[in-house]
């Protein structure tokens, strides 16, 4: 847990432990799996994945074009980090959505 929230608060220094805790057990065993623990902002079909099951299921947010807005300034914003944690970049995409304060 200490390596998730140490890499989220890379990019947002007052993120919650709760809020990340919570995006941790969602995941679940996906974070077993180094491949499945992280995102690939080069692979469309990577994109679409976090796009229909994070955004659109679990935040309920379904507009494509402002989901898609939030994905591609989310991979801007980790553009330098080679490995990108899944539990960031969905902790990143679910603040630029608003939707923190659902989880």
């Amino acid at each position: 847990m200490t390596d998730y929230i140490s890499d989220v608060k890379k990019y947002d220094a007052t993120a919650s432990e709760e809020i990340v805790g919570k995006i941790v057990k969602h995941l679940g065993i996906a974070l077993r799996n180094r491949d499945s623990s992280l995102v690939s902002c080069s692979d469309p079909k990577e994109l679409d994945r976090v796009k229909t099951s994070w955004c659109g299921k679990k935040l309920g947010v379904t507009d494509d074009a402002k989901v898609d807005g939030v994905l591609e300034k989310v991979c801007e914003t980790m553009a330098s980090d080679r490995t990108k944690s899944r539990v960031t970049f969905y902790y990143l995409a679910a603040k630029h959505l608003g939707k923190l304060s659902t989880l």
